[in-house]
Order: structure tokens, then C-alpha cells, then sequence
């Protein structure tokens, strides 16, 4: 018994462990998840967010810049327009006012480096700079110069070229036409004094700018990362307005801005290390990180104490639950030992009374003082064996009453091996049970699942229950009937179902159907122990048995055994 209880703690415990692992899978399911999709969810779109917020940044200054070179370009513009419109200018500038007009220059803007007056022809016919042998020397063959004629705009903006100097440099020219005839004034700047201007502007942690033309080739450029009339290792992902990217250079990856200018076809390319163009989002994505392993942590901590706690209340409570069902099994077994004192003393009774009878009738056979009748004869010997065997009849009952009574009140451990169910019942029925129900007109009907496993159980101990529920199916019906036997799986479970077409049982009788010594029998044909022993057996087989029943309508016993009980 101390064994049987040791296994149904543990088999208890073994319950909540598997019912605590359950749970917290489910709330992981229920509550975990969800919110590790949401925060993946947010998480990629503030990404996203925070990308674009840095890459419309970086647009932004980049255009910033744009618009500021451009102003810068059309400054220089104006200012070499002005010479024009000056008090000191005239077709035939002498070098003191072409001087004049570089000092005029300069001051505006320290990128000048000369000024020279040229005609239509191209031939320069007024130089201030520190090449004077660019004095009298003709442009008509170079590029700005063409283009300059050649096209509506009074005013042209070259690219970095060698020219006459052999030295980088950019032009602006303007053409005006006095009287009738087109003048060109022409100034160059320096490209380095350019780049320390737009490094000027170009203000950004780790912000690297860059100026190209059409063909990728540098016009303004780090030193660092190049030099003037150098082929580009960046190509502008748009062919007009603004654009965007990532790049690898060198093995680092860059967030690059690309935005044309209006005044020159050139490109300004702003290059930022991704580490720092993205550091407000690495920072914020790192917080959100550790945020949500943080609120996954504490919800999962809140669920398995919680879930502890209360399985540890209900594993309590379940003990007490059985305790109690236990007391209460035990108190119903002394109230049924109580009310069916009387039944039980007088299947005692009987035995005991016809022993002593019979004991009285041998004592006279062998006392010749009492009268004999004539057919008595005390001297036969097999006078004297009948009424021993008399005797011994009695007391085989009496014995047999109390080998039921003690085996309803003693639990064995099963002898457990594979078993077909469907065979146990078919050994029940067939012989002798069959023929006796067709004596008494009683239909016997199986309904069998020919697919069912064989399952761990005691063949002797199962024999014994289908045979009392059979019995007790027989003995409900009265006249004619019917008996099924049905065998199926459900779940995890063999279900083995008689059903009779009996008187049935009341709600009253139902509720004592198991207890010791109750029958429904008339006093002496039952001692009311087979369905209490059943159900022992059942039970220690890690079953339950089920009963269906109303008043003339029969009833329906339902055993179910687990496919895969094991002793424990």
C-alpha cells in the first residue's frame, strides 16, 4: 500500500511538473511572443526610421552645400561683371587698371589667382596675374572659350584643366557686347583654395566632401582621399537633383549624399562613416535591445513564480483533495459495513447454523440413547460422510465470504504483461457464460475494434472484472435482453463498454454502487464485493470506470485503461 501511495505522489507530482511546463510554454506562446514580434516589428521600422532620418540629414547639408556653392559661383560671377560696368574700364585697358581690376578681384575673394580682357577672336588683350606671359596669348581653341560663344548664357564655368599654365585650375568667363562687338573677361581660381572654402562650409562629424564633374573626374577634393583631374572611385546614383547610398571603400562602409549643382554640371558627393552617420540609431537600437530582453526577462520571472506558486497551491490542495477523498472513501466504507451489517451476518449466519446442525445430527447418530427412526442408521458410515459433506459445503461459503471480504480490503500489486483486451472479454463470455444466457433468452452482441494495441495488464485481475460486470449485466435482466460489449480507443485510452438492456439503477443506488457489501440482489444471492473489487483493480491499473444508468433503461459500464500504463 505505502508503495501504491509513494507512486500516486509521484505520479502526482510528475502531473504538476508536466502541467507547470505546459503553462509556461503557453503564456511564452500568449504573451512572450507577441511581443517579441511587436518589438522586432518596431524595431525594424525605427531602423528604418532612424536610417532615413540620417540619410534626409546628410541630403539635407549636402544640399546646404550645393545651394552655398552656388551662390559663391554666381558671386564670382557678378563680381567679374562688374568690371565690366566700372568707371575705369575701356576697350583698351592699360596694365595699371587690369592690375586694378585683379586687386578688385581678390578682395572679393582670396580664390582669384588673374583676370584677362579678351576679344572675340580669343586673343588676350589685357593680363593681371603672376603668369605675364599669358599677355597676348589666344583662347579661341579652348574649351570655355567655344562654349562661352557658342551659347545663349553670357556667362561660362569650366572644369578643372591644365590649359597654358600647366596647372589646375577653373575658369569664369562672362561676354559682354560693347558697341558691336562681344568682349571677354576672364578670371581663374585656385581649386585648393576652393576646397579649403567648401571645407569651410561643409561643417559634420566625420563629414568628407567632394566635388566631380559629369565624367566622375575630381574638381575639388580631399587631398586625402584624392587629388584634382583624378578619376572618382564614387559614382553619383542620380543624373540630376539629390540622391543617396551606402558603399564599401577601403573596407569601411560609407553613407554617401550625391547633389548636382545649378550653376556648373558638377556633383557634390558628402562622405560619412556609417558608424557615425548611424550612431543615433545604433544607440537607440542597442537601448531597445536591452529594453526588451529586460521586459521579456521580468514578464517570464512574473510568469514562473506565478505559475510556481499557483501549482504549488492547487499541488497541495490536490493532496489534501485525495486525502480527503481518501477519508471519505473509508468513513462511506464503515457507514456501508454499518447499514449492511445485517445482510453480511446473515450470509454468515447461514453457514454457521447449518453447522451446527449438522454437528447436532452426527452427535445423535452416535448416541444410542436417542430414539432412532426407522430409516436412520447412526451405524452407516455413509450416512455420516453426507452430512459431513454437509459440513464442509457451509464452511467453503463462510470462506469464501471472507476471502472476498478481505480481498476488497487489501490491494495487490498487478501482474502486468501485454494483453489483448478484446481476447480477455471473449474468454469471459465464451463456454459456459453464453450458453447460460441462451438458456434464458439473453442476446449476447460484440462489437470489437479489431485494431486495438495490446496494453500492459494483469489478464487474471481483468478476467475478474469483466466477469462481475457481465454477471451483474445478466443478473440485471429480467425476461429477455440484450448484453453488448463494445471495445474502441479513445484518446489515449482503451474503452471496453457492456451495456445491458437491465431494470437500470436509481441516482441513490448509483452513488453506492461501489462501495463494500451494497447489492441491489436480495439478501443471500450477493455479498455486493464484486464491483468494489473491480474497481480496486482498475484503479491500481491507472484506469476509471464509468457507469451510465436510469431506472428501466438499463445500464452501461465503461472501463478505460491507458495504452501505455506502467507499473509503478
Amino acid at each position: 500500500m505505502k508503495q501504491i501511495q509513494a507512486a500516486s505522489g509521484d505520479g502526482t507530482k510528475n502531473y504538476f511538473r508536466r502541467l507547470k511546463k505546459r503553462l509556461l510554454i503557453s503564456l511564452s506562446i500568449a504573451f512572450l511572443v507577441p511581443l517579441v514580434i511587436l518589438s522586432v516589428y518596431f524595431h525594424v521600422q525605427f531602423n528604418m526610421t532612424l536610417k532615413n532620418s540620417s540619410k534626409l540629414q546628410l541630403t539635407s547639408l549636402a544640399e546646404s552645400l550645393t545651394n552655398t556653392i552656388d551662390l559663391f559661383l554666381q558671386e564670382r560671377v557678378v563680381n567679374i561683371f562688374n568690371l565690366f560696368h566700372g568707371s575705369a574700364f575701356n576697350l583698351n585697358p592699360s596694365q595699371q587698371q587690369m592690375n586694378a581690376f585683379l586687386q578688385n578681384l581678390v578682395g572679393t575673394s582670396s580664390a582669384f589667382i588673374d583676370v584677362g580682357f579678351l576679344n572675340k577672336d580669343g586673343n588676350q588683350i589685357g593680363y593681371a596675374g603672376p603668369f605675364p606671359y599669358l599677355q597676348g596669348q589666344n583662347y579661341s581653341k579652348e574649351v570655355w572659350f567655344t562654349a562661352l560663344m557658342n551659347q545663349a548664357d553670357n556667362y561660362y564655368v569650366s572644369d578643372i584643366y591644365m590649359g597654358f599654365r600647366n596647372k589646375p585650375h577653373f575658369t569664369i568667363a562672362v561676354k559682354q557686347r560693347v558697341d558691336t562687338e562681344i568682349y571677354v573677361m576672364r578670371a581663374t581660381l585656385d581649386p585648393d583654395k576652393f576646397y579649403l572654402f567648401l571645407r569651410t562650409i561643409g561643417r559634420g562629424r566625420g563629414v568628407e566632401a567632394a566635388l566631380t564633374n559629369e565624367k566622375g573626374v575630381y574638381q575639388v577634393v580631399d587631398p586625402n582621399r584624392g587629388a584634382p583631374l583624378e578619376q572618382s572611385d564614387c559614382i553619383p546614383p542620380v543624373l540630376s537633383g539629390s540622391g543617396v547610398m551606402e558603399r564599401k571603400c577601403n573596407g569601411n562602409t560609407e553613407l554617401v549624399a550625391c547633389v548636382w549643382l545649378r550653376e556648373v554640371p558638377w556633383v557634390l558627393s558628402i562622405r560619412q562613416p556609417l558608424n557615425i552617420a548611424y550612431a543615433d540609431m545604433y544607440k537607440a537600437r542597442r537601448i531597445m535591445i536591452i529594453s526588451t530582453i529586460l521586459v521579456i526577462m521580468l514578464i517570464f520571472t512574473v510568469m514562473l513564480f506565478s505559475t510556481s506558486r499557483l501549482l504549488s497551491r492547487a499541488e497541495v490542495n490536490e493532496e489534501a483533495r485525495k486525502e480527503l477523498k481518501s477519508q471519505l472513501f473509508h468513513a462511506a466504507k464503515l457507514v456501508s459495513v454499518g447499514e449492511l451489517a445485517a445482510g453480511i451476518a446473515h450470509e454468515i449466519n447461514n453457514p454457521l447454523a447449518i453447522i451446527s446442525s449438522q454437528c447436532g445430527v452426527i452427535r445423535d447418530m452416535f448416541d444410542p440413547e436417542v430414539g432412532g427412526d426407522a430409516h436412520m442408521k447412526p451405524e452407516t458410515p455413509d450416512n455420516i460422510v453426507r452430512e459431513l459433506g454437509i459440513v464442509e459445503g457451509a464452511v467453503s461459503r463462510a470462506s469464501d465470504i471472507t476471502r472476498k471480504l478481505l480481498k476488497s480490503s487489501r490491494k495487490s500489486k498487478p501482474r502486468l504483461e501485454k494483453c489483448s483486451v478484446n481476447e480477455i472479454l471473449d474468454d469471459v463470455v465464451n463456454g459456459l457464460i453464453e450458453k447460460e444466457f441462451q438458456v434464458v433468452n439473453i442476446e449476447l452482441v460484440k462489437e470489437y475494434d479489431s485494431h486495438l494495441p495490446k496494453i500492459f495488464l494483469d489478464p487474471d485481475q481483468m478476467y475478474q472484472v469483466f466477469q462481475n460486470i457481465v454477471n451483474n449485466a445478466g443478473d440485471a435482466i429480467e425476461g429477455p435482453g440484450k448484453i453488448t460489449l463494445i471495445t474502441r480507443m479513445k484518446d489515449d485510452n482503451v474503452e471496453v463498454i457492456v451495456s445491458d438492456t437491465g431494470k437500470g439503477m436509481t441516482h441513490e443506488q448509483m452513488g453506492k454502487m461501489f462501495l463494500p457489501f451494497f447489492t441491489t440482489k436480495e439478501v443471500g444471492k450477493g455479498t455486493g464485493l464484486g464491483l468494489s473489487i473491480s474497481l480496486s483493480i482498475v484503479e491500481l491499473m491507472g484506469g476509471s470506470i464509468d457507469v451510465q444508468s436510469m431506472p428501466d433503461a438499463g445500464s452501461s459500464f465503461i472501463v478505460s485503461l491507458p495504452i501505455n500504463f506502467k507499473e509503478g
